[in-house]
């Protein structure tokens, strides 16, 4: 793809990223089938503006500024903008933190990826897609993905969706025919959406696959319940990549806080 491409395809992810993370905020840790989501709300769990985004837009920003001021996967320079982040409040809508896991804080404030069994959160899995449109190489990713989640099962899982999100760039009709060949048939009861990195991951690839549109994957996502900011907003960059900025509904990215920033951010 020329540069122009990957700039734009960027942009899908990274659109797709915070407005799936804003529609799931509302509802964070709300048990599947007590809600129903069918837009872009505000309050709820964080009791945040309609539109607010939380940590998974924060840090795929703070990501995409490095990349965009050093030229290149810079490990040492997204920690600092990450501390930046849990201690100042950068990459913010309003200057403030509200939403952060337990492995990315201690970290953060340790200074190194955690690597035990118990580590294996999504924080790094919500934060890795700005890779799939640099030069990053597998290890790239698992350097980026162990700032924070230094485990095997964490650093895979955001190798194996930077080449998914590649994949999707290069051809999404074939894309999207894989995933639906292997997920179509699966059932919403055997998809779970707690915090877990595989889950969270298997979960946005189901939901693209048995949607046919970024607004119903990114809504499914959402109902599944659990961790439904995170589980959106992954699935949100998938179906962004599928489908493009343009096939977000016009209201939410209306609604959607901080364009701005964003588009500052992008690379």
């Amino acid at each position: 793809m020329s540069e122009a491409t990957v700039n734009s395809v960027l942009r899908d992810a990274v659109y797709g990223l915070a407005t799936g993370d804003a529609l799931g905020v509302p509802f964070e840790f709300q048990m599947r089938g007590t809600f129903q989501c069918t837009g872009m709300v505000g309050h709820g769990s964080h009791n945040q503006p309609a539109g607010t985004w939380s940590d998974d837009t924060s840090l795929t920003l703070a990501t995409c500024d490095s990349i965009r001021e050093q030229g290149r996967v810079d490990v040492t320079d997204m920690r600092h903008r990450f501390e930046h982040w849990l201690n100042d409040a950068a990459y913010t809508p309003d200057r403030y933190v509200f939403d952060c896991g337990f492995t990315t804080e201690n970290a953060i404030e340790a200074g190194h990826g955690m690597k035990g069994e118990r580590d294996n959160g999504n924080g790094s899995l919500m934060r890795i897609a700005p890779l799939a449109f640099c030069d990053a190489t597998d290890d790239d990713v698992r350097a980026v993905s162990s700032i924070t989640h230094a485990h095997p099962t964490s650093t895979e899982c955001c190798v194996e969706f930077v080449h998914l999100l590649r994949d999707a760039a290069a051809d999404a009709e074939a894309t999207l025919a894989a995933l639906r060949e292997r997920l179509l048939e699966v059932t919403a009861s055997e998809v779970r959406s707690g915090g877990y990195v595989v889950d969270t991951f298997y979960a946005a690839k189901w939901c693209a696959a048995t949607t046919d549109t970024y607004a119903d994957c990114v809504v499914r996502a959402v109902n599944l319940g659990g961790d439904t900011d995170t589980t959106a907003a992954v699935a949100g960059a998938l179906a962004g990549v599928l489908y493009g900025y343009e096939a977000i509904p016009a209201d939410w990215l209306a609604t959607l806080r901080r364009k701005d920033l964003i588009d500052a951010c992008l690379f």
